[in-house]
């Protein structure tokens, strides 16, 4: 890896500046550029952003670097943004000091399914000005511990199963997607004032916009959940904490959530509405015995709880971006 020098990262940070529309103060990260094939250095049309906050994450981000070698498409960049908990500011980086007109987001902690994953991703993206965002499947790995098959398959939205053809779908999300960079940089980019809930958001402004947000055919990553149950009672409390984050400062982005590929639903409901439905999921799955499902509901419960009483807002600085 190269890390760029600081200078270059602070053009970046004003670069960001000019096109995201919802603005947190600003944080100079580290970001180096991985070079995957050989050493070779040259111009890309294609960058790879992927936001992280120490360069491991489990001993599962070298494990990603690996797999990114062994893609067939050759042509492109990796761009590496370290440190900043803020992950829709380490995104807007990463696309402001990026060379490629096409821009795939992955998370740090997942595994590529194939060697084919960011050329069908970028022929895709390249095939239809309509298509705003381009997503994988998540599928479970065989060697799959028995906790993270039944998490996976208990849990909605942590696995989403493959499709044969290119599909309208809730379920391209930011462990592994793609944009054309003049798309990204129309809608304002992603927004930097909330840590959780950039996906939907995301989704909601590019089909506001007109865009279309797909899953491409036979294409697939894996992103498990912990495989210990300390760590997933800590993720389900944080996304609950997160959520409430959201609900309770931005309720204009606290948006729904579909279940299935190309499943009609609406974005937003009212909290009264989240609450009840939430209390039936609870009593379902008492009934169904589906006890882990049980644990992360209750989880996020708690989580939720406990963020709406105690967190505070932000203060940062919020630009409004203008359509020019």
């Amino acid at each position: 890896m190269v890390w760029l020098d600081r200078d270059k990262i602070l053009k970046g940070i004003e670069e960001r500046k000019g096109f995201t529309r919802y603005l947190a103060d600003d944080f100079v990260p580290q970001v180096a550029e991985f070079i995957p094939h050989n050493g070779l250095r040259a111009a890309k049309d294609i960058t790879v952003v992927i936001p992280t906050l120490d360069a491991d994450r489990h001993g599962c981000f070298p494990q990603l670097l690996e797999d990114i070698k062994k893609q067939s498409l050759e042509d492109f960049q990796v761009l590496i943004v370290k440190g900043d908990r803020q992950q829709g500011r380490a995104i807007n980086l990463g696309v402001a000091l990026s060379e490629g007109e096409v821009i795939i987001i992955l998370d740090d902690d997942i595994r590529l399914g194939h060697r084919d994953v960011f050329k069908n991703l970028v022929s895709t993206i390249k095939s239809d000005e309509r298509i705003g965002m381009a997503g994988v499947s998540n599928l479970i790995p065989e060697n799959a511990s028995w906790l993270v098959r039944r998490v996976m398959r208990e849990v909605p939205r942590r696995n989403s199963p493959l499709v044969k053809e290119l599909t309208d779908s809730d379920l391209a999300e930011h462990p592994c997607c793609a944009f054309p960079k003049r798309v990204f940089k129309e809608i304002g980019g992603e927004t930097e004032l909330i840590p959780r809930g950039l996906d939907p958001y995301l989704r909601a402004e590019l089909r506001k916009r007109g865009y279309r947000v797909v899953v491409i055919p036979d294409t697939w990553i894996h992103h498990l959940p912990p495989d210990r149950f300390l760590l997933l009672i800590k993720q389900f409390f944080r996304n609950g904490k997160h959520s409430a984050y959201c609900t309770k400062f931005y309720p204009q982005w606290a948006i729904e959530l579909a279940e299935e590929h190309g499943k009609e639903f609406k974005e937003r409901v009212s909290i009264t509405h989240r609450a009840f439905r939430y209390l039936k999921r609870l009593l379902k799955v008492c009934f169904t015995l589906r006890w882990i499902y049980l644990l992360t509901l209750l989880c996020y419960l708690a989580g939720f709880g406990w963020g709406y009483m105690t967190l505070k807002r932000k203060m940062g600085r919020c630009q409004l971006w203008h359509a020019k």
